[in-house]
């Protein structure tokens, strides 16, 4: 590998493991999907004065520049102002804030949603983070979607763009499929499949390519000639199967013979990628989560007491999942069992182990090489986000695959909302402590417990300690929308629970070709769950 390509995953962010050939304490840093080694004690804590942190950043900075090659930028002195006032803190936080409300009553009864808050917070640039929230036109429910890109944004695009879709049109029954495929024969324009509610453009949009309508057509033709899919399928099929076809079209589309140079570059692009994703059915009574990866959907819940707890809906897939590290060992022969999972990493590369595209992880080698040669020697796979290495170990693929893990979850009166995020989030905030930060910005509400005759009887610095903590829990929130509100938090959260403004100012004040090696990006979604349509049941 050339060492620009290693300064360009520098400036890309990137997310597979790379040794940089710098002397030392600079030498080994790793820079790793979803999750970063960097040179320092890693974003889950950030201890350092501000004056400490940027004499890192200038030694580092001197130590790449020697290296520069021809049309790269990175941060120099003058660039370097960790100083940010608290106006400045929050339009930083509040600048991709959305808040939709939904109608209680529409043409097809009660909504079970009744609004949602949404925020995302870059640190690669640009940011490989999506996120979609739309409501099913042909079935009761809506869709909310977060996708977590790596090796660049092109798969975590194309996924956003398409998944919901493939969800949609699984649920849709024989019936309605038949006036879609009806509408094309005659060449009149195809109503809307989704009522999208993040400014996403409709399929019929010239912009895509336009081998996502002729896939997701394709797709919708074999549910017509199925004679199982008179009704159309359950939530928890409908998302399995969305997400096998999507991984599976994906696939193709790379393989497959494009006389247009820039949709072959495209589709290569996506397939090369990564991604992860956690896509959330919120039907009538009950919520449905698929997830590939570890992105997470974590549920409100409001107890009897009015305290709050969370209940995860999804699994992460990375090697703390003990189940899943032996399910992907168990596909390959015993010879592989010490090389498949490498210091917490499929192949000692990739830290999901599920997530869409990465076809590196997929197909053979052969076949690789027949994908990538069928580019126009033009092409600069550089220019492609694609990086250029061998797996080592890479025997018997597939190693990876997006079949989504699922679970549902009957709606009661006390489940409140629903929290989506990316891993940057995940990687700050427990689930509990996500739960209890939205909980009490909805209530206003901050419940303390009594102290206790074994916290009376503490010494002064560990009460001093205790009091701090009681008191950061009282303070009030300075942002109205939830999913900034735990981005603030997951930042600037000090070590007593405290919002620490220097700690916050600097996270968002660091350069972007620097910001990844402190923390990934970010997204929330906070989806607000309508009180009044849930009822007990009878006895």
């Amino acid at each position: 590998m050339t060492l620009h390509v290693y300064t360009s995953i520098l400036q890309k962010a990137a997310c597979y493991t790379v040794t940089l050939p710098f002397t030392s304490h600079f030498q080994h840093i790793r820079l790793v999907a979803s999750h970063c080694y960097p040179p320092w004690p890693a974003y889950q804590s950030l201890p350092r004065s501000l004056g400490t942190l940027s004499s890192d950043i200038l030694h580092f900075r001197g130590q790449v520049s020697r290296h520069r090659t021809q049309g790269q930028h990175f941060s120099t002195y003058q660039d370097l102002d960790l100083h940010l006032n608290r106006v400045q803190i929050s339009n930083i936080l509040r600048r991709n804030e959305q808040v939709v409300s939904i109608p209680e009553f529409d043409s097809r009864g009660h909504s079970t949603v009744k609004k949602f808050e949404s925020n995302q917070l870059a640190a690669n640039a640009p940011n490989e983070d999506r996120y979609s929230a739309a409501t099913c036109l042909h079935s009761k429910g809506m869709l909310f979607g977060v996708f977590d890109g790596h090796g660049g944004s092109a798969c975590a695009q194309a996924v956003n763009e398409r998944l919901l879709y493939y969800v949609a049109v699984a649920l849709m029954p024989k019936k309605s499929l038949e006036g879609l495929e009806k509408c094309i024969a005659q060449g009149r324009p195809v109503p809307s499949i989704l009522q999208w509610h993040n400014q996403h453009t409709d399929f019929n949009d010239p912009g895509s390519p336009s081998f996502y309508m002729e896939h997701l057509r394709d797709f919708w033709q074999e549910l017509l000639d199925s004679e199982e899919h008179s009704n159309g399928m359950s939530p928890h099929d409908a998302l399995e199967c969305a997400f096998k076809r999507l991984d599976s079209d994906i696939s193709l589309e790379a393989q497959v013979p494009l006389s247009d140079d820039l949709m072959k570059s495209t589709a290569i692009q996506v397939a090369f990628a990564g991604c992860t994703a956690c896509v959330v059915y919120v039907g009538a009574d009950a919520i449905h989560v698929a997830n590939a990866g570890d992105c997470r959907a974590v549920l409100g819940v409001r107890e009897m007491d009015g305290s709050w707890s969370a209940l995860e809906l999804s699994l992460d897939h990375n090697s703390n999942n003990q189940a899943e590290v032996e399910k992907i060992k168990a596909q390959h022969p015993p010879s592989e069992k010490d090389t498949v999972i490498v210091d917490d990493r499929l192949l000692g590369v990739l830290m999901p182990l599920r997530a869409f595209g990465d076809m590196k992880f997929k197909w053979s080698c052969q076949l690789q090489q027949s994908v990538l040669s069928s580019l126009k020697s033009g092409v600069d796979q550089n220019s492609l986000h694609m990086y250029q290495y061998d797996l080592p170990n890479y025997l018997t693929p597939p190693y990876l695959d997006a079949t989504p893990e699922i679970m549902s979850h009957k709606l009661r009166p006390q489940d409140c909302f629903l929290i989506l995020g990316t891993d940057g989030l995940w990687d700050e905030l427990r689930s509990k402590e996500a739960v209890r930060l939205v909980g009490e910005h909805l209530s206003g509400i901050h419940p303390q417990a009594p102290v206790s005759l074994s916290e009376k009887q503490m010494k002064l610095g560990k009460l001093h300690k205790l009091l701090m903590k009681r008191r950061a829990r009282t303070s009030p929130a300075v942002d109205v929308n939830a999913a900034t509100h735990l981005i603030r938090h997951a930042l600037g959260t000090g070590e007593y629970g405290e919002l620490c403004e220097e700690r916050l100012a600097c996270m968002l004040a660091l350069p972007e070709d620097f910001a990844r090696m402190y923390r990934d990006d970010i997204t929330a979604t906070v989806v607000y769950l309508n009180p009044g349509i849930v009822r007990p049941p009878q006895s």
